[in-house]
């Protein structure tokens, strides 16, 4: 597992963690805002009226309404990125990710709206019946570039676990461990079968069910949130001040956090946006292709919603939570995983200015550090490493107190042999206070409220319906590509891989799922970026157009 993660980070470091990607992305989105004149400030309020003109004609081509649509879209975006991706991006760069994360989400308004109008346009009716539509139709039929749309399919099905399945249960599994001590494999079990269920009954049965879902969990975790933001009011302004103040510079440390460089803010942010809003990605054109109705741009507009209930509200809720509670600097009791453990030669105090600032050139800047990996043997006694060993533990980015040694449940005794920072016995297992994150940081920090307990009961139960609905959108979105690449008759065998996948991400290691996640997010991304690029000229004479009738448009749409 440790050469797979390696592997997925070498592949990250080009791609979605490189210099380049977050200018790509957020260049398409500012193009596309200055190029059709900020349509998501212009038909903001025409968005939200499209989506309220009730019922669609139920004879127009389309398996769905525009709510359930809007729906299946949102539970598909609203899932682990808005709970443990917003944990995820504050425990990597600080309040400053927060900040890039709206601007991901803004910008990316206008890119879901282009991408939306384009893959209702050239959808199309597949073998069962059912519509298909979404980015690889767009690049087959408008573009001529199979070889494009084949490649963009692929890339949707690797994403489907890697964006929808993996993560999601994942992060379910860890929540409810933490607030019910399920054991996280019963948790995958149960959820894989009611995800089977959902799914077999394709995408009227998913409408059904997101359009349920999708309400009822937002309205639910609204109550989470301001539950402890209304407690911690007075830390709500210094909270915005840091968002703002350090986007362009920067987080500073504070408290066992250890900083983090503008660069590195500004790729988390960016990151973690693409993740929680995935406009520019190609996914949701999937969901909003099946749609009734016959005018591409009025679809366009109700996408455009998606970001901003998604980032804009939803995430800036979550961030306002870890934020005011300052849990984000604190050190947790935790369980090590490896992926996020390393031990380096020396002894380092983070309370040490001197400390802080080579720890923080380590983890931000690479080598232009003194900090080198240890190598060698520890003897450790009742599960402690000697006093007398010159090493320090870093777990989670941050200096690791507290550390027990555990082998089968009991305190280690013996020697234990670290090579480059890495121990070689995987049967090793650590655990102490160190900072936490992803949906294990947001699930503590809603216990900082007036609920209590009853917080994080509430941000688990959130995140179970939030990744659940996730992972049956993703569904979706996967069999429509395995349609595309193959035909419908592979859709069921891929829907059970699907379950299994479900199952079996609940206990494995965190970090992995979240860089496997991390990789396959861009592979979409990449191909359906170029291909709305290309046709910038066509979106544009399509909402020209669009504005000639706009009152007649939407009654028809």
């Amino acid at each position: 597992m440790d050469a797979f993660n390696n592997l997925l980070l070498t592949l990250d470091s080009f791609l979605g963690s490189s210099a380049w990607f977050p200018f790509v992305l957020l260049g398409v989105g500012l193009f596309f805002t200055i190029y059709l004149g900020f349509p998501q400030i212009r038909y903001f309020r025409r968005a939200w009226q499209v989506l309220g003109q009730g019922r669609e004609k139920q004879d127009q081509k389309g398996d769905t309404s525009h709510f359930e649509a809007l729906s299946t879209a949102l539970s598909g975006t609203v899932g682990t990125g808005n709970i443990g991706g917003v944990g995820l991006a504050i425990f990597l760069g600080g309040p400053a990710a927060l900040f890039w994360m709206w601007m991901t989400a803004f910008f990316g308004m206008a890119t879901k709206m282009v991408e939306v109008t384009l893959s209702h346009q050239y959808r199309e009716t597949a073998e069962d019946g059912t519509i298909a539509g979404g980015p690889m139709y767009v690049m087959e039929k408008r573009l001529n570039m199979r070889w494009l749309a084949v490649l963009f399919a692929i890339a949707t099905v690797l994403s489907s676990f890697g964006t929808g399945n993996l993560p999601q249960v994942n992060n379910i599994a860890i929540s409810v461990e933490s607030s019910f001590g399920i054991e996280p494999m019963i948790t995958g079990a149960v959820l894989a079968v009611l995800l089977g269920l959902v799914i077999v009954g394709g995408i009227k049965r998913i409408a059904k069910v997101t359009s349920t879902l999708v309400p009822s969990m937002a309205v639910l975790y609204l109550i989470g949130a301001f539950a402890v933001i209304i407690p911690n009011y007075a830390n709500i302004i210094p909270s915005f001040v840091a968002v703002f103040s350090d986007a362009f510079t920067g987080s500073a440390a504070v408290g066992g956090f250890l900083g983090a460089t503008f660069a590195y803010a500004f790729n988390r942010g960016v990151n973690r946006g693409l993740f929680s809003n995935e406009a520019g990605q190609g996914s949701a054109p999937i969901a909003h292709a099946s749609a009734r109705g016959h005018e591409p741009v009025s679809e366009g507009l109700v996408s455009l919603l998606e970001p901003f209930i998604d980032t804009i509200i939803i995430c800036t809720l979550t961030g306002l939570v870890i934020l005011s509670s300052n849990v984000w600097t604190e050190k947790h009791q935790t369980s090590f995983q490896a992926a996020d453990l390393a031990l380096i030669e020396g002894r380092y105090d983070d309370s040490l200015e001197a400390d802080r600032q080579a720890l923080f050139g380590w983890l931000n800047i690479g080598n232009q550090t003194e900090v080198s990996s240890f190598s060698g043997d520890l003897t450790v006694v009742d599960g402690r490493v000697l006093d007398t060993q010159d090493v320090t533990i870093i777990h989670a980015r941050s200096v690791a107190e507290d550390v027990l040694f555990e082998q089968n449940g009991t305190p280690y005794n013996g020697t234990v042999t670290v090579a480059d920072g890495q121990l070689t016995d995987s049967s090793i297992q650590l655990s102490g206070q160190s900072l936490i994150h992803s949906a294990a940081l947001t699930t503590v920090a809603f216990g900082y409220g007036l609920l209590g307990g009853a917080g994080q009961v509430i941000v688990s139960f959130s995140l179970v319906l939030f990744a659940f609905s996730t992972a049956i959108a993703w569904s979706y979105y996967g069999d429509r590509a395995i349609t595309f690449l193959l035909g419908a008759k592979w859709v069921m065998p891929y829907r059970m891989v699907y379950c299994g996948a479900f199952f079996l991400a609940s206990f494995t290691d965190t970090t992995i799922v979240w860089n496997f996640a991390a990789v396959t997010i861009v592979l979409m991304t990449l191909p359906n970026l170029f291909a709305t690029f290309l046709l910038r000229k066509e979106v544009k004479s399509l909402v020209a157009n669009y504005n000639k009738t706009p009152g007649e448009s939407d009654k028809t749409s």
